[in-house]
């Protein structure tokens, strides 16, 4: 049964750290069962992680094309699999899938995160061999001792809330259609085989769903993901922006972003993209190209923004909170950042990395949907790119007793003078017009086809009727399509707009 991931992807480190693959190019039973017991330890909260047998390790890095295995190997070290992952104590099941690339037949085995931690492993497979408890530091295996036993043992069956299950929900709590369409979405081959599975064993193939058959519960992470309103499981679990047209005051608008994580993330980002990002052309006196700027860079409030709905706590009762005024954006969620990180090394280090994370489950989703790139990168981002468009510096706070995370981001210092240089010519263009990928591919399918319906949106975008509906009005509100005709006729197509045509 395939894995509820893209495996060429996972191979290259783009949607999985270094730190949470291994590679072997052969059968090595005695270090991979230290590997998996390392891996159900998570001792940093990573979510576990994949051990890729039949690919060469070199510097950490897989060396391809892959050497891969003899089919004929390939059942029998599977039924190894099996029996030496039961060396690993207390009970620990990781699942296996063999799969072809570049025409070589390569077997990944996904540990995920255990429930019951602390889990321990013999040292050899000698008969008399003693056990010992295995952690990973960076990509290295290694015994946890001192210090870090005593870590481990504090963690002992601490389960991050997003890896939980939910006893107030059932599997049927589940949305078939949004699963389907994550798994078309990152091209897992998972997404063939689950047009013919049952939900039971959907759900437990993606590990969104835990425990036996007669007692199956929903885990968070799949619940925040893949029901339509999360909210109701998970009160306050949106995004709020408010717009203030003055500095104080009651003259402002609200707006809320609701229903599964990827979604009202997506959502917010593209309304924030369409109502509130501004670019300022300024011709320049002394040269030929004129002086091209955002109020605010896109890409830093999409990293601050997709580090808020990854990091802040879904148990308790507060939203993700934007504040956009004249001159600057705050996004604010709750509780802070996890220690070490505090107030101190917010204002004095650029390049911060926690050795623990509140949610090991939900970054791994929004980094297989690219929403979110690895551990540690967030805040090295957004720095960049304020530096790229010329703004200020962005600031991060908290408080001593962490209870919340607030990233400033100032407007572009130069966005609200006056171009004297050219002032028969609009210098600002906003909001900016640049397409999302997903409204490229509709306005290139209307281009070729004429028109396009919310049915053929869906399918050709892989998203829900209602994000796709979004996608349509929002490029009818921005002229690029136009609406025709009515639900109570032969229904609603929507054409290029004479603008666009």
């Amino acid at each position: 049964m395939a894995l509820p991931i893209n495996i060429e992807k996972l191979i290259k480190g783009t949607t999985v750290e270094w730190e949470r693959l291994e590679f072997k190019a052969g059968w090595n039973p005695e270090k991979i069962v230290k590997t998996m017991c390392a891996f159900a330890n998570d001792f940093n909260n990573w979510g576990g992680g994949y051990i890729v047998i039949g690919i060469e390790e070199k510097d950490d890095k897989p060396v391809l094309p892959p050497v891969g295995l003899t089919q004929s190997s390939l059942n029998k070290i599977q039924k190894d699999i099996i029996k030496l992952a039961h060396q690993v104590q207390p009970n620990y099941i990781p699942i296996i899938q063999p799969y072809v690339l570049k025409g070589k037949h390569i077997l990944v085995i996904w540990c995920p995160a255990g429930d019951v931690r602390m889990y321990t492993a013999p040292e050899t497979l000698g008969t008399k061999s003693q056990r010992k408890p295995y952690i990973r530091v960076g990509s290295q295996t290694i015994e946890a001792k001192g210090e870090t036993l005593r870590q481990l043992l504090d963690m002992t069956a601490r389960i991050p809330f997003d890896d939980r299950v939910n006893q107030q929900a059932t599997i049927n709590n589940f949305d078939l259609g949004l699963i389907l369409a994550y798994l078309q979405e990152v091209k897992s081959d998972l997404y063939a085989e689950s047009l013919k599975m049952p939900l039971a064993d959907l759900v437990r193939t993606m590990h969104i769903a835990k425990g036996p058959d007669e007692f199956l519960l929903p885990v968070n992470v799949g619940l925040l993901f893949f029901t339509k309103h999360p909210e109701d499981l998970f009160p306050y679990s949106w995004i709020e922006i408010v717009i203030h047209k003055k500095d104080i005051g009651k003259d402002f608008e609200e707006f809320y972003f609701k229903g599964p994580l990827h979604h009202q993330l997506r959502s917010a980002l593209d309304f924030i993209k369409s109502r509130i990002i501004g670019e300022r052309i300024i011709k320049q006196a002394d040269r030929a190209e004129a002086h091209r700027f955002f109020n605010y860079p896109y890409q830093a409030i999409e990293e601050a923004l997709a580090n808020a709905v990854y990091h802040k706590s879904y148990e308790r009762r507060s939203p993700i909170e934007i504040q956009v005024f004249p001159d600057k954006i705050l996004i604010l969620s709750f509780p802070g950042p996890v220690p070490p990180v505090d107030e101190k090394m917010l204002k004095t280090k650029q390049h911060i990395a926690s050795r623990e994370y509140r949610n090991r489950r939900i970054g791994d989703f929004l980094r297989e949907l690219e929403l979110t790139e690895g551990r540690g990168t967030g805040i090295p981002i957004i720095y960049k790119e304020m530096e790229k468009n010329g703004s200020p510096k962005p600031i991060f706070e908290t408080d001593a007793d962490r209870n919340y995370f607030l990233t400033t981001i100032p407007i572009h210092e130069l966005y609200n003078e006056t171009d004297e240089q050219a002032p028969e010519q609009p210098s600002v263009k906003n909001p900016t017009k640049e397409l999302t990928p997903r409204q490229q591919k509709i306005v290139d399918y209307v281009k070729e086809n004429g028109s396009i319906t919310n049915a053929i949106c869906q399918e050709l975008t892989g998203v829900s009727k209602p994000t796709a509906t979004r996608d349509l009005q929002n490029l009818v509100t921005d002229k690029i399509l136009k609406q025709v005709g009515s639900s109570k006729g032969k229904g609603i197509v929507y054409m290029l707009s004479n603008k666009a045509q």
